[in-house]
């Protein structure tokens, strides 16, 4: 694992090359740097503003990264006119270099610090949509009864944990918490996390499988009820038949 002295050293070995390289015309720290400071586990987060194409300043600077700091693999991540690309180093180090064109380099929300050059004005992140989210909430639902009764068992298991996903993200964006990749799902009170424990899948079986579900879909249920009611109600009489059937499943009682 890679100390705090070796990643800040590969940080400032990095802004150092960029400042020297005449198509980066700016550079700026985000993420969590760029705000507190991070913490023991942070990893890498930069934005270069590239005058010219940007295929070509970033095939260099990838080969650079596995030239002089043994790169072991890279991936790509759009968003917009930018490109981050996702580097891991030895030592379970990330590096995420985001590639903006000059006219486009600056901030898309808070976590942002220039180290030089000139920014664009901050430009509104797209905040999450409840509609979206309330949506992909009854989709993972319905995918994983669906898996359940393919007998997918594994992905049955991944819809389940997506469909957990939508709901901490629901419960972040109604306490005024940002809602994506469960970042503040720590700071969410216990009454909203705690029934959320019975959405854990503990075993790869229907009875299982079809349990976890069942608690999943009451969880998104009554996180929708606190903020649309009516919504909650419309869509309660709809993914009542997938409680329902995973009642038939687990009680014993029941003749199928």
């Amino acid at each position: 694992m890679f100390s705090t002295g070796e990643r800040d050293s590969i940080r400032e070995r990095l802004l150092d090359l960029a400042d020297e390289d005449p198509a980066v015309v700016g550079a700026a720290v985000t993420g969590s740097h760029a705000l507190d400071g991070g913490d023991r586990w942070s990893d890498i987060d930069l934005v270069f503003g590239i005058e010219g194409p940007l295929p070509f300043a970033m095939r260099r600077w990838t080969d650079l990264l596995y030239r002089d700091f043994a790169a072991v693999h890279h991936w790509d991540l759009p968003s917009g006119s930018v490109v981050y690309r996702v580097f891991l180093l030895p030592d379970l180090l990330e590096v995420d270099i985001g590639f903006a064109p000059a006219a486009e380099f600056g901030p898309h929300g808070p976590a942002w610090r220039t180290v030089f050059g000139h920014s664009a004005p901050p430009k509104d992140g797209q905040p999450s949509c409840p509609r979206n989210l309330v949506g992909l909430g009854w989709h993972h639902a319905l995918h994983a009864w669906t898996c359940i009764q393919r007998h997918r068992w594994w992905q049955a298991e991944q819809w389940i944990a997506a469909l957990r996903g939508q709901i901490l993200a629901l419960a972040c964006l109604r306490l005024g918490h940002p809602a994506s990749h469960a970042k503040n799902a720590h700071l969410l009170p216990p009454e909203v996390t705690a029934p959320l424990n019975a959405t854990l899948v503990r075993a790869l079986d229907e009875a299982e499988l079809t349990r976890a579900l069942s608690a999943a879909t009451a969880a998104l249920v009554a996180e929708l009820a606190l903020a649309d009611g009516a919504l909650a109600a419309r869509l309660a009489a709809t993914l009542g038949d997938l409680r329902d059937d995973a009642n038939r499943v687990v009680d014993p009682q029941i003749d199928c």
